[in-house]
């Protein structure tokens, strides 16, 4: 049993995603594990470092938007299959870059492959998961995200310290290609018709109309976007200090504390695996509050309040106090209470649309993109100007404090209903 998910298949479909977040976020993060060599063998400024740190944003925004659609109107077997090769690719041609406009480049296409397979999963789990255990599936399904990107910065020194940088973009490229290729045979768009599923699993599913499994019709944009505006606006400002935490973390403990780059590599994986279990804990605690409560709102807005209201009073002693202890302390703080606010945060968006998970949950990540687009860059203009590494998270907790205040308006309780398309509407009239 796989936290409380009985039978094969969906034990399998579990891994299968939690295999993807983890080589996912490792292909995402291995540019920051690998910044401080390759920023002095390619000759990058801070600013162009940042730069190519936002690449990845340009496309991943406006992908996250395409890809939630796609996966909506033509399933997530198809979307994830070919992400899954264009991330890849991207992965491995990273080894070939020679300055900053390939390196925008690939990572300008990676964003693109990227874009799409954290809607495409979400609008799986939809389907294939209880709505009780939602928050459970989504919490080891990102943890296992958070664990790649924590576990990419040992992995890469190990590889940059044998081989060299460019060969740690050729092997981890590599390991995606297969795992595309294992979720094509495996993975079907109505558990239904899974060989290998059980009628105690499909018990367990909540009703779903079979028209919505493969493809969701039109997507209601004119109601969807007002719904999910407000998560959006909070994940953006989620968003603007997780992407600091991905980019610039290793640099900062290397050049703000003074640590080498093996022990920092590792206590960036530290950091990082404190957001691997909040993620973990934090599915499993919004699925505990809605089955003691009863309440949407509590099980998902209240939970993200609160666990940004931790997030702030890490940061606070981080920018007043240049102490490494304070610094390491007061982050893993912050990371834990940002991963713990994960899930509630996703479970949110199949709350609010059931049958447009997919488009619902791209909406809400594109605004973190954008966060990522904005805040590396940011980063490195503060950080050029003032000296100060730690500065720039005086922003974060701006905007941390008035996302606090727009969980109010994340409405989950509030569920929007599926448009029925032509041919549905036809057959109900016969």
């Amino acid at each position: 049993m796989l936290f409380g998910f009985n039978g094969r298949a969906t034990r399998n479909f579990l891994i299968l995603l939690v295999s993807m977040h983890y080589i996912l976020f490792i292909d995402r993060v291995n540019l920051a594990a690998a910044a401080p060599v390759m920023q002095q063998d390619l000759g990058l400024s801070n600013l162009a470092l940042g730069l190519a740190f936002s690449a990845f944003n340009y496309s991943y925004a406006p992908f996250q938007l395409v890809g939630g659609w796609f996966a909506d109107r033509f399933g997530a077997r198809r979307t994830l299959t070919v992400c899954g090769l264009v991330w890849s690719l991207t992965t491995i041609a990273t080894g070939a870059v020679t300055g900053l406009a390939s390196l925008f480049g690939v990572r300008l296409v990676l964003g693109m492959g990227e874009g799409a397979p954290l809607p495409a999963a979400t609008r799986a789990v939809s389907k294939w998961t209880p709505i009780e255990k939602r928050g459970t599936a989504i919490g080891a399904t990102h943890a296992a995200g958070r664990l790649g990107a924590g576990t990419a910065a040992p992995i890469v020194a190990f590889l940059i310290t044998w081989f060299s940088w460019r060969f740690s973009f050729v092997a981890v490229g590599i390991l995606s290609t297969l795992w595309a290729v294992v979720w094509w045979w495996y993975f079907y768009e109505d558990p239904r018709q899974h060989p290998r599923i059980t009628s105690a699993e499909l018990a367990a599913l909540p009703a779903t109309d079979h028209a919505t499994l493969a493809g969701s019709g039109p997507v209601p944009w004119r109601r969807l976007i007002p719904r999910v505006a407000p998560l959006m606006i909070v994940y953006f400002c989620q968003g603007w200090t997780g992407w600091l935490f991905v980019t610039w973390m290793p640099s900062l403990l290397q050049k703000n504390y003074g640590v080498e780059i093996k022990k920092s590599a590792f206590l960036y994986m530290a950091l990082l695996f404190s957001g691997f279990f909040a993620e973990l804990i934090g599915g499993m605690t919004t699925d505990s509050l809605l089955r003691r409560t009863g309440s949407l709102q509590i099980a998902r807005s209240l939970m993200i309040a609160g666990s940004w209201v931790f997030a702030v009073a890490g940061l606070v002693p981080v920018i007043l106090f240049h102490d490494m202890v304070v610094g390491v302390s007061g982050f893993m703080v912050t990371v834990f209470f940002l991963g713990f606010a994960i899930s509630p945060l996703w479970t949110a968006t199949m709350d609010i649309a059931p049958d447009y998970a997919g488009t619902s949950s791209s909406l809400m990540n594109a605004s973190g993109a954008v966060a990522g687009i904005l805040s590396p860059v940011a980063f490195a203009w503060i950080l050029d100007r003032t000296g100060s590494w730690t500065l720039p998270f005086a922003v974060s907790v701006c905007l941390l404090l008035f996302a606090i205040v727009m969980t109010y308006w994340i409405r989950p309780d509030r569920p929007i209903e599926t448009v029925p398309s032509v041919g549905r509407l036809a057959v109900a009239g016969e």
